[in-house]
């Protein structure tokens, strides 16, 4: 049986590759617990100084989570994607703080689960091949995996456009919003993971970071603040359907064919995480929410309109933002209990990596 995540030493590095390229490395619960796993027997070990994860395959690095199983365990009403999100969360907040370089490949496809085990990295990577999106408003879902952290670091409203569109950027436009570091040419990663494992990672960098092909956000950050800096989900539709760009008016229908309850909780989430301080309160403010998801109809219908039955004519419910209720919303951010609660401890200060 072939391994979901392979796992191996070469030189100086730890490599951790998500093998299920034809599932586009989406993760499983194991997959989480494997890689988890891996990072604490590598934090002490003399013999890796540096981190490496990759994905199989043309691809892409990790298209998310198993939504499929998701879907089926909401229609269940079980409990098993609430376990997994805890420890998926958990496995997010060990990545952001690793003593040592993780270094994370974001070629192709980045997109849900695989920004949260890309992300949060010391050194992230992006190629002219990468897509990187937090997609989740059009299944009736909500950026989690610190997305909504990462998102509201985001220059003036970039983050909450991409939050509520889910749409995906290239390489630049990812530099620009925080969510990578560097760019090196795909034709260059092998290279670049050999030299990885045999010099610093300084060093390495050095060698193969390039100037990424120009983006497309720089152009329109005019209208995105302006837009996105409206105080609900219905102004920000008039304010893009009012300001005469092209691009605004398509952001604006992208907006119709997402769950409005969905959009509504995910700009809260957002502008709530920002006040929130450091990643660990907002994964513990995510993970309320996703629970809460869970138990939604718009989670449900959304996979199975675009993932299970593919039909892409999902039926909202509400149909409407502005039959949201602010009632609503606050159900997802309600206290758990405290039996059920994510708690996450946050180093403070944030202790810098030595790379």
């Amino acid at each position: 049986m072939t391994e979901d995540v392979l796992v191996r030493t070469e030189g100086r590095t730890g490599r951790v590759i998500l093998n299920r390229p034809r599932a586009l490395n989406a993760l499983t619960h194991p997959m989480v617990l494997r890689i988890e796993e891996t990072l604490t027997a590598w934090r002490d070990d003399p013999a890796v100084d540096a981190v490496v994860i990759s994905g199989a395959g043309e691809r892409g690095l990790c298209a998310g989570g198993d939504i499929r199983a998701i879907h089926e365990d909401a229609r269940a009403g079980g409990t098993a994607s609430a376990d997994f999100w805890r420890d998926e969360y958990r496995l997010n907040a060990l990545i952001a703080r690793y003593p040592k370089p993780y270094v994370a490949l974001m070629d192709g496809i980045v997109m849900g689960g695989g920004v949260g085990v890309s992300a949060h990295g010391t050194v992230r990577i992006v190629t002219e091949r990468s897509r990187v999106a937090m997609p989740e408003t059009g299944i009736g879902f909500v950026p989690d995996v610190g997305g909504t952290y990462l998102l509201g670091l985001a220059p003036g409203e970039l983050g909450t456009h991409l939050a509520l569109t889910g749409a995906p950027v290239g390489a630049a436009d990812a530099l620009l919003c925080g969510l990578a570091d560097h760019f090196v040419p795909s034709e260059r990663l092998d290279r670049l993971v050999d030299d990885l494992a045999r010099t610093s990672v300084r060093e390495a960098l050095a060698e193969h970071v390039a100037q990424a092909p120009p983006g497309a956000l720089a152009a329109h950050r005019r209208w995105i603040d302006h837009c996105y800096a409206a105080g609900t989900v219905e102004e920000i539709v008039e304010r893009l359907v009012a300001s005469g760009v092209p691009a605004a008016e398509e952001a604006a229908t992208a907006l119709s064919a997402k769950s409005p309850t969905a959009l509504k909780v995910t700009l809260t989430s957002l502008r709530r995480a920002r006040g929130l301080g450091p990643l660990e309160r907002v994964l513990e403010q995510e993970y309320r929410v996703s629970c809460a998801a869970l138990t939604s109809p718009d989670l449900v219908e959304g996979i199975r309109a675009q993932v299970v039955d593919k039909d892409r004519t999902p039926r909202w419910s509400p149909a409407r933002p502005s039959d949201v209720t602010d009632e609503d919303v606050a159900r997802y951010f309600a206290p758990l209990g405290a039996d059920r609660e994510l708690r996450l401890t946050s180093p403070d200060p944030l202790q810098e990596v030595p790379w």
